[in-house]
């Protein structure tokens, strides 16, 4: 189901796809020139659900995700510059360039990192959920996720202790239907790997059109309205796919070229531009010149990136440890 939305909205909402994709796709570019160091996990095609959820949060709101979390923290308002020198070990980058791509972190704008271990996250959400019900506040946390990490025991831990003590906390499975290499449906033993398993820790089963931006939008706004209001967590699953494989290096030649052109007709992209033009009415014209305004700025930020120095040396062990523990680690 697709809600209507403002046309403000709707091109805000549209642009911020645009520069994720331009930003993802300039990512990618990058890491086969050797410029990127490190693994680079892009989500081209995932758009929606990382727009359409960060849409209905508010400042004091937090969300959290996986190493594949660009467009999480992108979403949440976070400098696209910083994101990209962080990516290319650069000064200036949001995690002063020394923490790349699977940890990025913008507790500024409410994003409270990237996680690389699986399923690691969401007990640190419900930990966040938690402080925010003991303060007495009305904040929501929002913690994003694969499909594959519905198979992680930190995934049922997670949800068992957000019921149990019905903490504002939001999970969103973004099920892209390929736990890194693997289909998804070869490894579980439902057809839903989220929504088939809610009923277990009392939660209903929601599912979304991750493809719609829209539709994400007001599935999560719900969720989060309902968390907020002392309602308990939720558990969605956001249908969606991504383009490329499951890093910048993996081919995905395990998937057919008939499969990836299916779900491209699917693309959020030109689904909520054909929306905005046929269904609201806007001059094609509009749309295109959000795409060359963002690919301007794209090109800009990735030239400066490129021209800022490395960090330096004395910076390696600071902004390490909260504690100063790097000084009696070893």
């Amino acid at each position: 189901m697709t809600t209507v939305v403002d046309t403000e909205l709707a091109l805000r909402l549209h642009e911020q796809m645009v520069l994720i994709r331009r930003f993802e796709t300039k990512v990618d570019v990058l890491y086969r020139q050797g410029r990127v160091r490190g693994p680079a996990h892009l989500g081209m095609g995932q758009e929606a659900v990382a727009v359409g959820a960060a849409s209905v949060l508010r400042a004091g709101d937090r969300s959290i995700g996986t190493y594949r979390g660009h467009a999480h923290a992108l979403a949440r308002g976070a400098s696209p510059e910083a994101v990209l020198r962080e990516l290319l070990g650069r000064e200036g980058g949001i995690c002063a360039g020394k923490g790349g791509s699977m940890h990025i972190t913008s507790v500024e704008h409410g994003y409270f990192g990237s996680y690389a271990i699986i399923g690691a996250h969401l007990p640190i959400a419900c930990g966040m959920a938690w402080a925010d019900q003991v303060q007495g506040n009305e904040n929501v946390t929002v913690c994003f996720f694969g499909d594959g990490t519905t198979n992680i025991g930190a995934f049922h831990e997670a949800l068992n202790m957000a019921a149990v003590w019905s903490l504002p906390v939001v999970f969103v499975c973004e099920n892209n239907h390929y736990m890194e290499y693997t289909p998804i449906s070869d490894v579980i033993a439902v057809k839903r790997p989220a929504a088939d398993r809610a009923a277990a820790y009392g939660l209903a089963p929601l599912t979304v059109d991750g493809n719609d931006v829209d539709a994400v939008r007001a599935a999560v706004g719900a969720a989060v309205q309902r968390a907020r209001d002392g309602g308990g967590p939720a558990l969605v699953e956001a249908e969606t796919y991504r383009h490329g494989g499951h890093s910048a290096a993996d081919p995905a030649t395990y998937r057919s070229a008939d499969e990836v052109a299916q779900w491209k007709q699917r693309d959020p992209l030109l689904r909520h531009a054909t929306q905005l033009t046929t269904g609201s009415g806007l001059d094609p014209a509009e749309i295109e010149a959000i795409g060359t305004r963002v690919a301007a700025e794209i090109e800009r930020i990735t030239a400066e990136a490129m021209a800022a120095p490395p960090p330096a040396a004395e910076t390696a062990w600071t902004d390490m440890w909260s504690d100063g523990s790097s000084q009696w680690r070893n």
